[in-house]
Parts: C-alpha cells; structure tokens; sequence
C-alpha cells in the first residue's frame, strides 16, 4: 500500500470569540499550522486533530520521566487489535534525590480506531459506503473524534525506591535491579484500582558499581547476550559488563576514543560483539569488543555535539545521529571507507535533537524529538509526486494546502508535550509510539504509519 505525507494539522482557534457556528462571527479558515513558522494571535490556542490519530493518550506519574524502556510482553507479536496493553519501566526525576524511585507500569484498555489513509467515504467527488466492519473497534455510543480523544486507559505502577537516578548517579554510580517479581506481579494484576499505584518498596540493588569517577547517562543492554552490558560517562569512558554467576564482571580498563562526554551507546543488531557510541566532541564511533580498547572506527558526524544514535534493525548498515543543532543525519556504513556516507541529512528542527529511534517494522522509517516540542516521522523511501499529492487531495476533499517547503519524507508532527526527552516505537505494536516529556508521557499511534506485514498471529 501506498505511504502518503500527511502531516499532523493542528488547528487554530480563537478561544475568545464564542461559538464559531453562530451566524454573527464568521468562520474561521482551517491552516495547516508550522511550528516554528507560525505565531498566535492573542486570545487563539491550537486545538489536536484527533483524526489525525489511530490512537492518542497522555498521562503522568507524579514526577518527570527523563527516559524509559518498554518491556517485552507474552501478549504476542504484531499486534493490530484495540484495545493494547503495554508494560514500562522508568526512573523519575524528582525535586530531592530521595524521592526519586524506578517505576514499572502496566498500561491496559488502550482504545483506538484504526483509520484508512484515504478514507473510503468519498472518492472522484462520488460518497461511497462505509465498510460494515468500519466500526469493530470503536466504541458504538460515541463518535470518531471523541472516542479517539477520550483516555480510555488503567495504569497500574509498582515503585521501588532508589534515592538515586535510574542509570548513573551524580558520582558516576550505577546500580542494577532484579524487577522481575515486580513484573509477575504486573501481568497478573487485573485493571482494579485504576491510575491506582502500590506502596513504594525499600529493596537493595544485585550490584553497585562505582568505577565511572563521573555522572553518565550511556547505557544499553545486548540484545544478542542477555546480561551484556554497556555504560559510558562524561569523562569519555566506556565500560563493559559480563554477567558472571548472579552477577556481573566489569571490565575496569574503559575503551578510550572520545575525547568528551560519551552521549550515547548503542549494541549493533546484526554482530554480537559490535557497538556505537556517540559523543559531544562531535564524533561516532564503532567498536569490536574482541579487538582491544580503541574503535574500529571513528568518523566526524556532526559539527556540534551528537547527543543520540539509532542502529536499524531491520537494515544494520544504517545509522542515525542526532545533533545538538538540531540537525540529523542517516549513513551508510559501508561507505564509511569510500568517503560520503551520509545518504540523508535533515535539518527541520531547530532545537537539539533528543532522541532519535528506527521503527522496528518499517526499515525506511524513524522517528525524532527535539527540544523544540515537536515529535516527528519520517519515512526515507519517499519522494515528492506532486502527481500523487493532487490525487490525495482530491480524494480527501483537502481544503487546505501544506507548506511546499516541507521535506517530502515527513510523515507526520506530534506536538502538545513540553521538554521531549525520548521516545521509543513499541516492538510488538506497529505504529506505536511512547515518548516521556516534562509533563507527562504520551501514547501515539498516528493514523498515516499503517503496517503491511502479514499477521504474525493468523
């Protein structure tokens, strides 16, 4: 099937003019709003399209979420059918250290609607029928937007106190916990007492490791040895973890190659003993576990510091960067050698880059948040038709025209939260995307990033 751009369309409203169908105020025209670009008028806020949305919800845990995992489930792979349930696990960031604690949340009942990209409705001017089965995962008493814009959603939470932050503490301390128990007793919990949470629980960490004479927040566990872990601080030092008997071995020599603050870390998909790191000095470098201390290769990535990577899954020789001038770039790196590797470089958000991940079911497409409150997708195997956009618009009935200076391969802009600072797409739910903000985190799944794989299920 067909991807077509159809980026989110925040509305304007004027919220001091009363209501807009009284026949004494006149209309006002419905734009396509850019961020950035644009500028209120006093007494106008934007209002969310939520048929932009297969699915939207936000909530909030008490303090802010800095980053999260999603945890792998039993609950099945590709996952398409309303309503998802989804399981967590975060460190917040609140105002005293001892506050502080790791959060595990189960998050069930998440409704939604599952929308075609070019609605049914109306075709070559011509209304055509609804599909019976249009509505199966609606809810029937209510409409489309409000049944999309409602949180219909239970969280249930278990926190463990910390007194320090989730991956390294302010002296370079990392602290690894078995939460396991916690997550047995997650998925057998039903939806009583819902955004209900537990008493907080006092319990000691496996292991406490004080090697990194510096904070640090790199960290990344091996998907291909379980136990195998990565850590690396803002004195440029990367460590690497072994498990070893219930417990873990570090390797007290770091690998040295950066000369600043080491950002981000990152495992390689296809090789076991390969990672990346990135770095404020600018650079990204790749490593082999087996061939000593320094990297296999560096390359300069960007001209300011690179706070985030993403290795793709799904196509391991590329590799995403994020920059703190907001720009990010995607290489080849088997051309690395040749010189050139950079096959794309998008420079749309004015703000650092915070987070950059590919999707784990689409190996054309990534998604991106800024510090300029935006999150948004894209899909790298599209190309500007102006042929096609002209034939959507005529299905769609659009009135309304997109900036022409838009990238083409710009999917889609979410925007509502405040200081993003990481996202992450869902393994087992195409098209599912989380991110965790100053205000809370968001559960997206934008109506225009459909998934064509089969059911893994059927």
């Amino acid at each position: 099937m067909d991807r077509r751009r159809n980026p989110r369309k925040p509305k304007r409203k004027n919220k001091n003019k009363g209501d807009a169908s009284s026949s004494s105020i006149p209309s006002i025209p419905t734009r396509v709003w850019q961020p950035g670009v644009d500028k209120l008028e006093d007494g106008e806020e934007l209002q969310c399209d939520p048929s932009a949305y297969n699915s939207l919800h936000g909530f909030h845990v008490g303090w802010p979420c800095l980053s999260f995992d999603i945890l792998s489930d039993k609950l099945g792979l590709n996952r398409t059918e309303f309503p998802h349930t989804l399981y967590m696990v975060a460190g917040t960031q609140a105002e005293k250290a001892p506050h502080n604690s790791i959060g595990m949340f189960k998050i069930s009942n998440v409704s939604g609607k599952r929308r075609d990209v070019v609605p049914k409705t109306v075709v070559n001017g011509d209304d055509m029928e609804e599909d019976d089965d249009a509505d199966d995962n609606s809810d029937s008493d209510e409409s489309e937007d409000e049944a999309s814009r409602l949180l219909t959603m239970d969280v249930l939470t278990v926190y463990v106190q910390c007194h320090k932050t989730l991956i390294s503490a302010s002296l370079g301390e990392i602290l690894v916990w078995d939460m396991s128990s916690h997550l047995n007793a997650l998925a057998e919990s039903e939806t009583e007492g819902k955004d209900g949470t537990s008493p907080v629980l006092n319990q000691a960490p496996l292991v406490s490791y004080s090697g990194h004479k510096n904070e640090g927040y790199a960290i990344d566990w091996s998907p291909a040895t379980a136990g195998r872990l990565l850590s690396g601080d803002c004195d440029s030092r990367i460590h690497l973890w072994e498990p070893a008997s219930g417990t873990w071995a570090v390797d007290p020599v770091p690998f040295a190659g950066h000369t600043n603050s080491v950002e981000d870390l990152q495992w390689s998909p296809a090789e076991a003993n390969v990672f990346a790191s990135c770095s404020v000095d600018g650079t990204v470098a790749v490593w082999d576990v087996r061939v000593g201390k320094s990297p296999a290769l560096a390359f300069k990535a960007h001209k300011t510091d690179v706070n985030v990577i993403s290795w793709n899954r799904l196509a391991s020789c590329m590799l995403a960067s994020g920059s703190d001038d907001g720009s990010f770039s995607i290489r080849d790196l088997r051309l690395i050698k040749d010189g050139d590797a950079v096959i794309a470089h998008f420079e749309y958000h004015k703000h650092p880059i915070t987070s950059i991940e590919w999707s784990a079911h689409e190996a054309s497409t990534l998604a991106v948040s800024s510090g300029d409150n935006q999150l948004t997708i894209w899909d790298l195997s599209l190309e500007k038709d102006e042929e096609e956009e002209e034939e959507f618009k005529a299905q769609t009935k659009e009135q309304v025209n997109a900036p022409q200076d838009l990238p083409p391969q710009l999917l889609f802009v979410h925007q509502g939260q405040k200081d993003l600072k990481e996202l992450h797409w869902h393994n087992q739910i195409p098209g599912m995307i989380i991110s965790t903000a100053a205000d809370g985190f968001n559960i997206l799944m934008p109506y225009n990033i459909q998934n064509t794989l089969p059911d893994l299920a059927a």
